[in-house]
């Protein structure tokens, strides 16, 4: 598998063996959940090479990543040239197929089957250079919802609410009208940094996304080569031009939270953060109450979408055991209330100049133009 040539350096003796121990209980419950134990461990560890950014080796049963793809690559991207190269591996000592070239018809089949990116580069399509392709009438859609998320930002109240809306409307609609066939794309995105401990308010905008922004998500474990840390990340699943949509919105939710809580804190003259998370809970409870109305506008109009049946099947090929965790949540209290009633008052638009939260993240929808 061909790459890039990464950074120079190289982690630590112990970092390094440390990476190498979480690689292989990766290996490990990747054959439970995708390969049904049906794989023999292999001599699993870290290359030097650039060149390539992993490898089976059949002769001495030995599969390596890339030292610099650890080192330069968020950890989803390393877990899915790791399951790229557990497909080799299957090939080879389940099926037994020698007579086919490294990416032929049984490779294509495995990957298919259990939702692995099948590409020579073995990177997923949302982390390419090159985007799924947006036919002109989807461009379009995409640039009028870019500008009405511009609209957005006006200062007169009305007219912004207006044009989110509308926004919202042509999401809805625009993916209704997409057709529901086996040949369709999707991909992930993992939005944030890895955290040790996942909090409430991040759920809430977890249940956001999924419930509003036409994405499938679930929170998955990570690691920090660098670092040595373990934790969690929020993947979402979907089509290219939804991953962009739900990267901005997480952006825009965590900021907009944050500023909403430090007016707060001024405003009422508060001296510690003790309450932040109460109050960032219910900012994303008020913004999906406010959603949720909105919704209930458009099913007026007959715009109801129906959960994607495909884009459920590519999570459960990715993520075949699924558990869903419930927590009780934060207490009913003034400060949740007061941010209840903040989140009811944001209105989505276009990103404020910088940075985003998430790294790597586009602003906003870039389709081509056609």
């Amino acid at each position: 598998m061909s790459a890039e040539p990464g950074k120079t350096g190289s982690l630590s003796a112990q970092l390094h063996a440390a990476t190498v121990r979480e690689l292989l209980r990766s290996w490990h419950h990747f054959n439970a959940t995708l390969f049904r134990r049906a794989l023999n461990p292999p001599q699993l560890g870290l290359s030097p090479s650039g060149s390539k950014l992993g490898m089976w080796l059949p002769a001495t049963r030995a599969l390596l990543l890339s030292e610099s793809l650890v080192m330069t690559k968020p950890w989803g991207v390393v877990l899915e040239v790791l399951k790229h190269e557990m497909a080799h591996q299957y090939v080879h000592e389940i099926l037994g197929r020698s007579d086919e070239s490294a990416h032929g018809p049984a490779f294509q089949a495995v990957c298919a089957r259990m939702g692995i990116d099948a590409s020579a580069a073995g990177l997923p399509s949302s982390t390419d250079s090159e985007e799924e392709p947006v036919d002109g009438d989807r461009a379009r859609q995409l640039r009028k919802i870019a500008r009405l998320l511009s609209l957005a930002e006006s200062q007169n109240i009305h007219e912004a609410e207006s044009a989110m809306q509308e926004a919202q409307r042509l999401l809805l609609k625009y993916n209704l009208e997409v057709p529901t066939t086996d040949g369709r794309r999707y991909s992930f995105r993992h939005l944030g940094q890895p955290r040790g401990r996942v909090d409430e308010h991040l759920r809430l905008v977890a249940v956001v996304l999924g419930r509003f922004f036409f994405v499938e998500t679930i929170w998955v474990s990570s690691f920090e080569p660098l670092t040595g840390r373990q934790g969690s990340v929020l993947e979402v699943v979907g089509r290219s031009e939804n991953l962009e949509m739900s990267a901005y919105v997480y952006d825009f939710l965590l900021h907009s939270a944050e500023r909403l809580w430090l007016e707060h804190k001024r405003q009422h003259r508060l001296t510690s953060n003790r309450e932040r998370r109460t109050f960032l809970s219910g900012v994303m409870l008020g913004f999906a109450d406010k959603l949720a109305q909105q919704q209930k506008g458009q099913a007026q109009q007959g715009l109801v979408w129906v959960a994607d049946a495909e884009l459920s099947k590519y999570l459960r090929n990715r993520h075949p055991n699924i558990r869903r965790v419930y927590s009780q949540g934060q207490p009913r209290s003034e400060t949740r209330a007061a941010g209840k009633q903040a989140g009811e008052k944001l209105v989505l638009h276009r990103p404020i100049a910088g940075r985003p939260a998430t790294a790597g993240a586009p602003k906003l929808l870039g389709p081509r133009r056609p």
